[in-house]
């Protein structure tokens, strides 16, 4: 990867036309051949950028002044999109070999928390009991299916952020799964680390329990006698 300080005027042509006048501006050049202008602000996102595949030209303009011209691949009689990038000083330049990158690895998805639930399903409920993981259904596995302390059938839908639409998946395991009289009936709890209040409001509309997950407990990260509050 090559960064580049730089006191820089940016011109986009393509489907639109876009003007960057002259400041002090970070140039990224990806090994992939992506471009990206970056500003000391606005957040994450470069202010302009090319996306590979597409070329580098370093030369100077008419004028003498050092000129960048990116160039994206067009198809064949179209004209192309580029990137003319105007240097008036460059303040840093340097290389940097990064190697190959092992992706971004989550921590505290859904997977992780099925299997803790899956360990400790007393945390949603005392006295619950696991039965199976990714119980099967005609369109699509419950993560989790329990038993209360009653020996009541109970299905446990599990995700990270709580929304409606995973209540109204698991509407739909419910109204299959209380078609199986070995099974009905079926009572359901959304589990979440975080459950929006509309979400909540359709889960007590269906007769479902909301739960809240407290992933760091789970993981023994956190214990709740330590806390003030």
């Amino acid at each position: 990867m090559r960064l580049v300080v730089a006191r820089c005027q940016v011109d986009y042509a393509g489907r639109l036309t876009a003007h960057l006048p002259m400041a002090t501006r970070v140039l990224m050049i990806k090994a992939d051949g992506s471009v990206l202008v970056h500003s000391d602000g606005g957040s994450y996102k470069p202010l302009n950028w090319m996306s590979p595949p597409c070329t580098v030209r370093e030369g100077t303009n008419d004028e003498g002044a050092v000129e960048w011209t990116v160039t994206a691949k067009a198809a064949k009689g179209a004209t192309p999109d580029t990137l003319r990038i105007l240097i008036e000083e460059v303040l840093h330049d340097s290389q940097h070999d990064l190697g190959i990158d092992p992706g971004l690895q989550k921590d505290g998805v859904e997977k992780h928390l099925q299997e803790l639930l899956a360990e400790h399903p007393g945390t949603l409920l005392p006295g619950l009991s696991l039965v199976r993981r990714e119980f099967p259904t005609a369109i699509g596995p419950v993560d989790l299916m329990c038993r209360d302390a009653d020996g009541v059938s109970v299905a446990v839908e599990i995700k990270r952020r709580g929304e409606i639409d995973g209540v109204e998946q698991l509407t739909r395991y419910l109204e299959l799964l209380n078609r199986d009289p070995l099974l009905a009936p079926v009572r359901g709890i959304f589990a979440a680390q975080e459950i929006k209040p509309q979400a909540r409001v359709l889960a007590g509309d269906r007769g479902i329990t909301c739960a809240l997950v407290d992933y760091d407990a789970l993981r023994g990260l956190d214990d709740p006698t330590d806390r003030l509050f």
